[in-house]
């Protein structure tokens, strides 16, 4: 497995919590508009709500990315606990997160900054060109280079839009209070709103889908993991904390700021640029102009952690040949170009594609990242199920996780109630992309079936025959500590991977009898694997390596067998081991 973070400088807490809390932190400036406009002044018990949710995931993030801290998110948390086919639907979904991310944002940024300079189509010619899509399109190919430039630089762009982002916000929560103080307010008109609005739908509903439209403010809060291998040992939790901090305290209190300044109707009018028009009403247009620059910023910085994030991800995926190999290409400064350039074409088109209605889009960006963060409660659970003696630093009740996974599938399904075309518009995305994976996944299947019908037309013969080849070549090494895990091991790498040939590693510990026994019994299995017709098109061998389990020997393996880490299996890392998971490089857990 590539090992960026062996390469290069790993990120420390402040740089880390700036590139994922531009992310979650730039839903202050839409998620209180969304929040007042379906739940009126119960806005703010809502946000207060959500941060208790969020509260709970930390402690469901926190579990398995300290156990298993190696990029993917849910992906690799479903990776390590089920199979490749479940964890590549948690890769698709995502995906799709940060695209939706990255073109929302992108686009958002360019339209708060046209409330400034107004700009009308521009005509070329013939051609009318949106100078929104036009401009937005630029900020996307930007911060595409700059993190091909490297993941450090593009951290201190990142935490320069992030200091700036809180200095705004503290400075609009101040100004809101001081201007609270001295006026009179519309929060009686709000209540008697709201009293309306609960008369009409009833309380329960009001809050219920209020809750849900008021998820999309923890987006973002998955990102950390998907780039934790470039973060220092334990600035993981510490994201996290910081977060959670953020979103807790100022979700809240802008929509109390916003029901005193503004009725809920003006405020449902104004929510895409709703602190624009408050901060003139508190701050004058000089604070205005700050505010807007600076929503053009972190949503910049929202289009960073997008590039930042699926980075880190696909490069995962492809490494576990979930998606290609060829997008692991990475460059001098530890980035993967061919990744960042194939999700900024896709980003750009999508953009065009929908001509800046982001409708669409809307619709997969809640689905998608809601369904992520179920995944990984989700991911958990089946963790603690299945990988029972897996090494943890952080234990997290059981009973919290199905409460946060109960909560974010909530949330998807009252993001579908609130309007039926975003799951239409979901489905539109996310099944071509998982067809794509599972086709890719299953190219061995397809292969063989192509080799088939060679035989009838021979002059395609040749060629059906080098693509069996290619696909099969896949060595994959499975170190064993137990005989009977040979069976379920075998099956595992049958049913998810397309390589055909299997080496069965046994670690010869001279001050451990039982390993001797084991080899034993291992050497007297293995000739009646092919007498019993056991998955016959595996070329399975057995050997034995001197020394104790560990990453030497995971170093050395590799290098003698030339196989990348994360095709080397084991069964489990326990509590007795004096390592831990990420000194292993990457290696999948799959008993």
């Amino acid at each position: 497995m590539s090992s960026t973070a062996t390469k290069h400088t790993k990120l420390g807490q402040l740089a880390s919590t700036a590139i994922c809390g531009n992310d979650i932190m730039s839903s202050v400036l839409y998620v209180s508009g969304i929040a007042i406009g379906v739940s009126g002044v119960y806005a703010p018990f809502v946000l207060i709500f959500i941060g208790i949710v969020l509260f709970i995931y930390k402690g469901v993030y926190r579990e398995v990315v300290e156990s298993l801290p190696v990029n993917g998110g849910a992906y690799n948390a479903l990776l390590n606990g089920t199979t490749k086919k479940t964890s590549a639907i948690a890769g698709v979904l995502t995906i799709l997160s940060y695209v939706a991310t990255c073109v929302i944002s992108g686009k958002s940024a360019v339209e708060y900054l046209n409330t400034l300079l107004k700009m009308e189509h521009w005509q070329v010619g013939p051609f009318a060109i949106s100078p929104v899509l036009a401009l937005t399109s630029v900020v996307l190919v930007f911060f595409a280079f700059l993190v091909i430039s490297g993941v450090k630089d593009s951290a201190k762009v990142a935490l320069g839009i992030f200091l700036t982002h809180l200095m705004t916000l503290v400075a609009f929560v101040v100004l809101g209070g001081i201007y609270l103080l001295g006026h009179s307010n519309q929060f009686q008109f709000n209540l008697d709103f709201t009293k309306e609005l609960v008369d009409a739908k009833g309380l329960l509903i009001v809050l219920f889908l209020g809750f849900s439209a008021s998820l999309l403010g923890v987006s973002g809060f998955e990102s950390s993991a998907n780039f934790v291998e470039e973060q220092q040992k334990g600035v993981f939790k510490k994201t996290l904390r910081n977060m959670l901090i953020g979103v807790i305290i100022f979700n809240p209190l802008v929509a109390i700021i916003a029901l005193n300044l503004n009725t809920v109707p003006e405020i449902t009018a104004n929510k895409d640029f709703l602190l624009a028009e408050e901060a003139k009403i508190i701050g004058g247009n000089i604070f205005q102009y700050i505010l807007v620059i600076d929503a053009f910023l972190v949503l910049c910085g929202a289009v960073l952690t997008s590039f930042v994030g699926v980075s880190g991800l696909v490069n995962r995926m492809s490494l576990d040949e979930v998606l290609p190999l060829w997008f692991s290409k990475e460059n001098k400064k530890g980035s993967f170009p061919r990744i960042i350039l194939t999700f900024l074409l896709l980003c750009v088109s999508i953009l065009f594609a929908t001509q800046g209605d982001l409708l669409a889009l809307g619709g997969v960006y809640a689905i998608s990242f809601l369904s992520v963060m179920s995944m990984f409660a989700i991911g958990n659970v089946i963790l603690k199920i299945n990988r029972p003696d897996l090494k943890r630093y952080y234990n997290f009740p059981m009973f919290l996780v199905l409460i946060a996974a109960f909560a974010t599938i909530t949330g998807v399904l009252g993001n579908i109630l609130l309007d039926g075309k975003n799951l239409i518009f979901f489905l539109t995305y996310f099944i071509p992309f998982y067809i794509f994976t599972s086709i890719f996944m299953a190219r061995d299947r397809v292969a063989v079936i192509l080799h088939k019908f060679s035989k009838k037309f021979p002059a395609f013969k040749g060629l059906t025959e080098r693509f069996f080849n290619h696909v099969t070549k896949g060595k994959y090494i499975f170190f064993i500590h137990h005989p009977s895990r040979l069976y379920d091991a075998l099956k595992y790498i049958d049913q998810n991977e397309t390589g055909r040939t299997v080496t069965i590693i046994h670690c010869k510990d001279k001050d451990d009898e039982i390993n001797e026994q084991t080899w034993k019994e291992l050497k007297q299995m293995m000739p009646t694997l092919p007498k019993a017709g056991v998955l016959p098109h595996l070329n399975v061998t057995l050997t034995q390596h001197e020394g104790k389990f560990g990453p030497e020997i995971i170093d050395e393996v590799a290098k003698k067998f030339g196989v990348m880490k994360n095709r080397i299996f084991i069964g489990s890392i326990h509590e007795h081991h004096n390592f831990d998971y990420d000194e292993l490089g990457g290696v999948r857990i799959i008993i």
